[in-house]
């Protein structure tokens, strides 16, 4: 049994590098002194996947309005996240973890149920990270529909 840390609310986010579905290098720090709303999806282009990141895109102004960017993470490579944002109109950053580091330091890779069986794979989670680079709000296990605007309203933004 593969055993996941977890992040837990306030814990200094793991700062990361990887690339943007342009190839060029993205850090956590780069977006110091701002608040994030880090997710990680399953695989680009997937049914659940396309309906979270649409929710993002179409919420969007109002995170960012309410002082919040918006980051996806994957596996993908980053061709394959040019082509999910440039199909789904995405207008923010979607950054590739080909090697699932990035996932396995918050915890968004392990054991999962999935249709009754238990499955190792991409946990959908999405951390609500402070301007000082700390865990405000760790989520897993998230819903792909309607996960925007339950996270509107833990954040008080309803």
């Amino acid at each position: 049994m593969t055993t996941t840390t977890r992040l837990e609310a306030g814990s200094t986010a793991p700062d990361f590098r990887l690339q943007d579905s342009s190839g060029a290098p993205v850090g956590l720090s780069d977006f110091r002194g701002r608040k994030v709303v880090l997710y990680f999806y399953p695989a680009a282009m997937t049914p659940g996947c396309t309906t979270e990141a649409c929710d993002f895109r179409d919420n969007l102004n109002s995170l960012q309005a309410a002082g919040y960017q918006a980051i996806g993470v994957s596996k993908d490579e980053p061709a394959a996240n040019a082509r999910f944002a440039e199909q789904e109109a995405l207008n923010f950053p979607l950054l590739s973890d080909q090697d699932l580091t990035v996932h396995q330091a918050y915890g968004a890779y392990g054991e999962k149920s999935m249709y009754g069986k238990t499955v190792t794979g991409v946990i959908r989670s999405t951390f609500v990270i402070d301007e000082d680079g700390a865990v405000r709000l760790p989520l897993y296990n998230v819903k792909a529909s309607g996960h925007v605007a339950s996270l509107r309203k833990k954040l008080g933004l309803d």
